[in-house]
């Protein structure tokens, strides 16, 4: 009989990435929890179809004559582009003006609406603290938290509707440099321990 080659192993129902998650605006780390996040009005809202993550370094090879190819250390990272996706089914204002990229809300002009608009130039105050992605991980009770810093919705806003269905908002958030970080790509991932269980 051939042997079975997998890379299924005794670790591998600890350390999965299980369902859609939830996404936050502003979201502590050291303060907050998934429920306290949510009580404050945190959460982007819910999704259909999830949403994703990437941190994708722009490699560049350093050219030296004589080498036929890539050497080893001679490459460098040029740029990061580093991106959050979230699929948003729940449709609030505040949902509306981060989509917008620079949204407002006026709350003030109007006994019956709040009014959405938008400018025609980006301010710091537009760049969105964090968004952060928080998920369930096997094997632990502590969550997976993603977050990307000074984030920029560059997506746009579209919206479709259409009968026996809802409109989803797709919405795109890029991570952006901040003056006096700038050796730090603007991501990080918390990922928990595995819960090892005490021997007998």
């Amino acid at each position: 009989m051939p042997k079975n080659y997998s890379g299924y192993t005794a670790k591998t129902v600890k350390n999965l990435l299980l369902n859609a998650g939830a996404f936050f605006v502003d979201f502590d780390v050291k303060e907050d929890t998934f429920d306290t996040a949510v009580s404050s009005g945190k959460l982007l809202g819910a999704t259909r179809g999830g949403g994703s993550f990437s941190g994708v370094p722009e490699l560049r090879s350093i050219e030296v004559d004589g080498v036929k190819g890539k050497a080893q250390g001679l490459q460098t990272i040029d740029s990061w582009e580093v991106k959050m996706t979230a699929n948003v089914l729940e449709v609030t204002k505040e949902g509306l003006a981060y989509a917008l990229t620079s949204g407002e809300i006026n709350t003030s002009d109007d006994d019956k609406y709040d009014i959405i608009t938008a400018k025609n130039s980006i301010d710091l105050t537009d760049y969105i603290s964090n968004i952060t992605f928080v998920g369930t991980k096997s094997g632990t009770e502590a969550p997976v938290i993603i977050q990307i810093y000074n984030a920029l919705n560059t997506n746009g806003l579209t919206l479709q509707t259409q009968d026996k269905g809802e409109a989803v908002i797709a919405m795109e958030f890029e991570g952006h440099f901040k003056e006096g970080k700038l050796d730090t790509p603007p991501f990080k991932i918390f990922y928990p321990r595995v819960v090892t269980e005490a021997s007998n």
